[in-house]
Formats: C-alpha cells, structure tokens, sequence
C-alpha cells in the first residue's frame, strides 16, 4: 500500500489581533500541504472513520458546523479535507493535556491543495507542538499505524508546566484582562508589565515594583525577622541560629525538644525539618538545613495547626489552614496505595495544573514515614492519619482550607502590624496555633516566619471553603482609582505613505508636549533619538516602544507583514490611520485580491477603542469599505471637498478633512475650519505633491480626532521640513551645481505615480531615473515599474543587486524592459546592476539642468553616495 504524507510549509503564531480573528488572538496558523490527499477525502480512506474513532473516542464531543454532538464524526463519514481533521485533532491533544481550546478554522489558500489550520492554543510551545503532533497522527491513521497518543499528551503536560505562568502569576493576569489592562511578558519566567510606557508596572510572581528591596532581605532573613517582632510584642518561636555544627549542642539544650531545623535564607520549606527529638536526628536535620542556607535556624516545635495569612498593602485579606499532605488509612491498602489512590483524586494533577498537586514519593517522605515507624508497605488502621512531608506547600502535595472569615480581629491587627513593620506590599505570615478565632496570646499561638513574594493558590482554590479573588487587591494596589494603566496609540497602516505620516504625526504630537515613541520602517526612536535602525514596523517593534517606561505617546507604523506574521502588537489602539490600499504585496502570504489586502489593513481599525476613531481615506474604496464595516468612529479624509463619501458623512454630524482652495480643511458637519495653505507647509512642496498632501490630511485628522487644536496642528505642519533626516527616502532632494538628485522609496505602482506627478512639474531637459524591482511582486507588478518609467524619464538606468527574493535579477530586468518597451519601444535605457555604480554614472552623464531620480529600496546606502559627492562639490572632507 502506498504511504500518503503531507508537508507544513510554515507555522506562525499569532499574539495579538490578527486576520483571522480580532478578540481571539492566540492562535496557531499552520500551512499545510495536503499533496496527493486533496483528491482523497476522508470517506475515500478505507477504514479512517473507525480508527480515528478508536483512537481519539473524545473527538464525538465536537460539534462542528453541524451543531450537535457527534458532528465531526458525521462530517469525516460523509468525506471531509484533512486539513479539517487535523484543526480538530489538534484542539483535542490541547483538551486531554488540561488546555480547552475552542477555536478552529481551514481555508484554501487559493493554491491547490495548500490549507491555513488554523486553531487557538493556551501556550504558544504546547500549540505549536499540537500542529506538528496533530499531522503526524493524521499520517498514522491513514496509513494504518499505530500511534502513542499518551506519549504526546505527556509530553504536552510537561511543556506547559516548562513555560506556563504560576498560579500567583496567572491570577494576577486572570484580573488584569478582567480590568483591560493590558500585559506583556518580559521574560521566560514570571517577570510580567502590567500596562503601557510611563504607566507600565512591574511584578513577578507575587513581587511587586512596589516591594521594597530592604523588606524581602528582612523576610528572607528568618532571625533578623524575628528578632524585630519580639522587639514589637509580637509572639514568635524561642529560637537561635547557628552556622557551626560545633555549637549545635548548646543550641538544642537552650531551646529544648521537640525541634525545628530550617535555613535562615530558606523557601517553600526546602530544608526544613519539624518535630525533632533526638540527637541523630538533630545532626541530620542540620545538615539538611545546610544545603539550603549557610546558617540554620533551630527553633522549638509548636504544636497546633499550621495558617497562613495573606496581607496586601498592610491590609487583612485571606487566611487558610494548611495541611501536609497525608493519607488516612482504610485497613486494606497499604501506603503506596494510598497514595497512588489519593493522586486519582481528578482535583490532583501534574505541577500546578489543578487545585492540588500529585503527592510524590522522595526523601522527605520516607524520613516522616520513618519518624512514625511506617514505611509504604504499611497497612494503616482504618481512619490512621499519616503524614507524608514534613511543611504544609501546596506545591508538594499539601491541602489548604480557608479560614478568612473565623480570624480574631485582635489577630487581623497584629498581622497588619506584621507588614509595617516588616515593610512588605504583599505579605505571607505563617503562624502556628490551635486555632485564629482566639487572640494568639490566649492560644499560645506564634509567629513563625513572614514570606515575601507568598503564593496565592491556597487562596486561590482551597480544598475546602470560599475561594478568594486574592488577586484583586494587588490590581487595587498598583492601579488606585484615577490612576491610568495606558498610553494614548496611533497606529497607521496603509500601502503608501505610512512612514511619512507616522513621522508627521509624531512631529505634531511632541510639539505638544509629549515623550513620544514611534515605530517607522527606519528605525525605532523615542524622542528625537534613533534607539534601533531597519524595518520596524512589526509587533515585536511596537512592544518595544509600549515596554519604554519614558514614553507618554506611541505612534506605531504597521505593515501587513507583521499583521500576517504573528499578529498587532497592542491590543486597543485610540487611532487607527489608512492612508490607502493599493496593489503591492499581492499574492504574498495568500493575500491574492484587493479585498484581501482590505481585511489585513481592517485589523488595525478593528482594534480601536469603542471611543477612538478610525481615519480613512475617502478616495479609496477600500478603505470606504473598511469604514462601513468599523465598529468604532470614523472619520475620512480626501483631496476632493464635494467627494460623495464625505458629503454623507458630513451631513451625519461626522468629521473630515478635506482639501480645498490650497488649504487643508477640517470639515466637521457645515462647518469648516481651515488648519493651514498648502503652500506654507514644506511637506507638500508647495502644494505640488498632492500624495504629500494626503499624508498631511491624514495626520492633521487623526491628530485632531485624538483632541489637538488646530492652532497647535497648523504650527506643526508649518514646521516640518522634509529632508533626509526627517524623512530620509521621502522625496529627498539634493541640489548640485548642474544638476539636481531626488531619492524616494517608491517601490510598487502607486508610489511610482504619485513620483511621475511630482515629475511633471519639474522644468528640466533631462530627467534620469535610476529603477530597480522586487522579486517577490508579479510579473506585471514590476513590469508596471517599466510602464510608467517610461512616462516620466528621459532616460532610464536599471539596477537590480538586492531584493531578488527568489528570482534572478536577469529575470526582473526583463520584466522591467517589457513594460519599458510597452509604452516607448525605443526609450532610452541601460543597465547597470549595482546601485551605487548606477548613481555615480548617473552623476556623470548629467548635463546642466538634469533632475536625476533614484527610487531605491535600500535608501541609505542611494543618500550615503549623494552626500559624499554633494560634501566632494563643496570642498568638504
């Protein structure tokens, strides 16, 4: 029988908004192709149906489209792709590890054959190995294979518990997505911002940036502790501490058994040891303690139950009961037994998965087993209590039971006093007593030590009793009310004139006065500093600037590549601007239509607050069609003051901006109110580029949306000079003696004729234009470049060194060629393949009077060239 495989061309994980999904935005997009199965659907495979039924039973529970249950099994029977198959397979792996996930969807990619799976995960590694795992299994079942289902589901318990967050971590997250405020993870650990630029906070696990530094060295030194409670009338353990085994003696004598041995740095009871009786076991627990810690706390065993209060900036908030974890006999079982019973218990599972955790067998255990003459083969009398560790963790298998509403209010203070004086925001105080409903001085209760950075899960999820929202508190505390945990963000997407309008924003938003960070396809800068240089136009860039505690403002440009790639890197934005949607990256990343690129832009305006604003462009009808569809306000701009689209808009009471009479207008329902003449701004060169004025009408709008005055917006545009280092490759012009040099990143059709416009009004006897094209663009993409080359130069110089993307350059040149040929069969052209022996030739071969264009994709290198030689005309080293 012949084997049947399939190929994943690619995964990407989504982490913000996205195109497949807005609110969902954890998602897995796995490019898959089927191969030869896209001509053998699932009722065409002899005998899938049942072993797919036989191996995963669980898969009767989804629905699918159609709705009941049992509804995949219905689909697979009457004959379904397999790339349907494999998103249920994949959400299922996730579901029997522990992680529901819900969401799933395949489609086409147009390609025959290639499908997008798309499906949600709960960690990024756990759904990232499901995608894999999911087509492995599929290949198993159709070739008739047997597959270890077990061994993946193990495994992807294992890497959750490698990279999830804590149970403290995870509830702190839990409440701050409830509140909408936002997060980002820092690290690979626990570290984690809570909110945006100069309102962002810090925590990790249970450490606050509001925790002192001094009060977890205090917490953290257990005789230092408790040395400054007795000295504040609190009751604490008799105790000394010790570092020498020779002075071990004379510590036990002055406290006197029973003991308690544990390292004065220690945590999570690691090293400890309770109920100590005899010398053995004292020089035992010591150096037990050792390992953890260079000196050793020897204290006197209280008996009573073990509690655990939780205060939150020096307030009361929980208290629990804790247990170390035991079993109680039945008079059959023996303690093995007992204990693989007990971690049956479906509450019980792997690490911090559920509200306990398995109860594991290692030398803690055998030493508490010893100490009460048991061993596992013990057969415990029928309701015997034994204990298997020696400290109450949750963490190593111990119970909890809240007790929060039973403390003695004479005991609330005392541990409120506890955490002033201790000087902690988030406070465990662990005390020993017979019970928290009388004061500790009635009991004889004590203090035994206070925990910095204490964990929640008792609280959390207690084995008995109310669960208390513990986390909620900590968000009262680092966000009071009034306090805000976002910064205002203007994202713009757009084929043209992204970088352009980003920058004249910004400029407009820090002659307001603020710190402003903005993301371009440059480079990173905050302020007026360049802090990374390249295409920075993705997530990962805008995370950079929201994670910058100095940043008040960010404006964020955002390219469909990193939409498609891994998704937004903020989740709300306030504006969102359109410049325009024209063809440019067509047939990249399954995007083959205009519609499609549409949907791609439309993830930035679906991500704009409920109150925000969606600017767009009213000339474009795509953007139109974004604007009917947004859920947010919409406000368009556009060159033409009687555009249909804005006349509607308007006469609903809706903002614009319009261009009218040479001026940029702000039309809001009759009114209108000019900003400033076209021809006093230097962006618009006078008023000749009429794409430059687009990009002013846009962010003049969306500055104004956002609240600023015109006044302010007028000065700004007033005062933004083009050149090339406020906008390097944005019609950048360099004038020599003889001869003049523009550079521009023009790169696809739209750009190239908003550049023949400009060109047109240029009085010059010889125009030059340096051309080059991208591999990955269709063939009649680039050979539109040729096109209208053709229309606009004299004489055209063709270079093709960088940006081949699959192609040689051969190829491209010809394409170019065809469309130069198409338009002036005998247009004057050459080819020279390196940029900057094309712009020296250019340079040499110029007359008096000559405009020299340059439309370079790799725009420092063409400025780095002009310079030098603009610096060579003027004597300059």
């Amino acid at each position: 029988m012949k084997t049947n495989y399939m190929q994943i061309i690619e995964i990407r994980v989504m982490r913000g908004p996205n195109y497949w999904s807005i609110r969902r935005r954890k998602l897995i997009v796995m490019k898959l192709d089927l191969q030869e199965l896209e001509e053998a659907p699932t009722n065409k495979i002899e005998g899938f149906y049942s072993r797919i039924a036989t191996l995963l039973p669980s898969l009767i529970e989804h629905r699918c489209s159609e709705g009941i249950q049992g509804g995949l099994f219905l689909r697979i029977k009457e004959g379904t792709w397999m790339g349907h198959v494999i998103e249920h397979i994949a959400l299922e792996l996730q579901s029997l590890a522990g992680m529901e996930c819900g969401y799933g969807r395949t489609r086409s990619t147009g390609t025959k054959g290639v499908y997008n799976v798309v499906f949600s995960y709960m960690e990024e590694a756990v759904g990232i190995y499901a995608a894999k795992a999911a087509v492995k299994i599929a290949e198993a079942l159709i070739n008739n294979i047997a597959y270890d289902v077990d061994n993946d589901i193990r495994n992807m318990r294992e890497l959750r518990e490698s990279v999830r967050f804590g149970p403290s971590t995870g509830s702190i997250i839990e409440e701050a997505i409830a509140r909408d405020i936002p997060f980002i993870r820092v690290n690979k650990d626990s570290l984690v911002q809570l909110g945006y630029g100069k309102n962002q906070v810090r925590f990790r696990a249970t450490m606050t940036d509001h925790t002192s530094s001094i009060a977890v060295d205090l917490a953290s030194n257990k005789d230092e502790t408790k040395r400054l409670l007795k000295e504040a009338a609190i009751p604490v353990a008799k105790g000394v501490c010790i570092s020498s085994p020779d002075d071990l003696e004379s510590a036990v004598k002055g406290v006197g058994f029973p003991l308690v041995f544990k390292p004065l740095d220690g945590n999570h009871g690691k090293g400890a040891s309770i109920n100590v009786k005899t010398k053995e076991e004292c020089i035992e627990a010591f150096e037990h303690a050792k390992k953890y810690s260079r000196k050793v706390i020897i204290e006197k065993f209280i008996t009573g139950y073990d509690y655990r209060v939780l205060v939150i900036n020096n307030k009361f908030i929980a208290a629990a009961l804790r247990e170390p974890a035991h079993v109680i006999g039945d008079g059959k079982l023996n303690i093995q037994q007992l204990i693989e019973k007990e971690n049956l218990d479906p509450r019980r599972g792997y690490g911090h998965e559920n509200v306990l955790t398995e109860i594991s067998i290692n030398r803690e255990t055998h030493d508490q087993l010893l100490k009460q003459n048991f061993t596992l083969e013990t057969v415990l009398k029928k309701d015997e209590l034994c204990y298997l560790k020696g400290t109450a963790n949750l963490s190593t298998g111990g119970t909890s039971s809240d007790v929060t509403d039973v403390v003695h209010p004479h005991n609330i203070l005392i541990c409120e006093r506890i955490s002033r004086i201790i000087g902690l925001d988030i406070c465990g105080i662990d005390i020993m007593a017979s019970n928290l409903s009388e004061p500790l001085e009635t009991t004889g209760g004590v203090v035994l030590e206070v925990n910095a950075a204490p964990g929640f899960r008792m609280h959390l999820a207690p084995a008995k009793g109310l669960p208390r929202n513990v986390a909620a508190p900590v968000l009262d505390m680092l966000y009071p009310t009034g306090k805000s945990c976002r910064i205002p963000i203007i994202a713009i997407t757009g084929t043209n004139g992204k970088t352009t309008t980003t920058r004249l924003i910004s400029h407009i938003v820090k002659n307001n006065g603020f710190k402003v960070g903005f993301t371009t396809s440059d480079g990173i800068y905050v302020g007026n500093s360049m802090l990374t240089k390249g295409d920075t136009t993705g997530p990962v860039s805008a995370e950079f600037i929201l994670k910058d505690p100095t940043v008040e403002f960010a404006i964020l440009e955002t390219a469909r590549g990193g939409i498609l790639r891994a998704g937004l890197g903020f989740g709300k934005c306030d504006i969102a601007v359109v410049t325009n949607i024209q063809e440019d990256h067509m047939g990249l990343s399954d995007i083959h239509t205009l519609q499609d690129m549409a949907k791609v832009k439309g993830v930035v305006v679906e991500s704009v607050k409920d109150a925000g604003y969606a600017v767009l462009n009213a000339d474009n009808k795509h953007c139109v069609s974004i604007g009917r569809n947004a859920s947010c306000k919409v406000a368009y701009f556009s060159m033409d003051e009687n555009n249909p689209v804005v006349l509607e808009h308007c006469k609903n009471g809706g903002i614009a901006a319009i261009y009218e009479n040479s001026y940029i207008t702000i039309k809001k329902g009759d009114w209108k109110f000019r900003v400033s003449k076209v021809s006093n701004i230097p962006l618009t060169f006078g008023g000749r580029v009429s794409f430059m004025i687009q990009n002013v009408l846009a962010a003049t709008l969306a500055t104004y949306t956002y609240g600023f005055k015109t006044e302010d917006i007028s000065l700004s545009l007033e005062t933004f000079i083009p050149s090339a280092v406020q906008t390097p490759g944005r019609m950048n012009i360099f004038d020599f003696k003889d001869y003049k040099v523009m550079i521009d990143f023009a790169h696809n059709a739209d750009g190239f004729t908003g550049i023949k416009e400009f060109l047109s009004t240029i009085d010059s006897p010889m125009k030059i234009g340096i051309i080059t094209g991208t591999g990955d663009r269709r063939d009649d993409d680039i050979r539109a470049l040729g096109r209208i080359s053709a229309q606009m130069f004299d004489h055209i110089i063709i270079r093709q060194d960088k940006f081949l993307r699959g192609r040689e350059a051969e190829d491209i040149v010809n394409l170019l060629v065809e469309g130069i040929k198409e338009i002036n069969p005998k247009q004057s052209y050459e080819y020279i393949p390196k940029e900057v022996e094309a712009l020296k030739h250019a340079f040499s071969i110029a007359k008096p009077g000559t405009f020299i264009t340059a439309l370079s994709d790799v725009i420092d290198n063409a400025i780095e060239v002009v310079n030098s030689y603009l610096d060579k005309e003027r004597g300059l080293k």
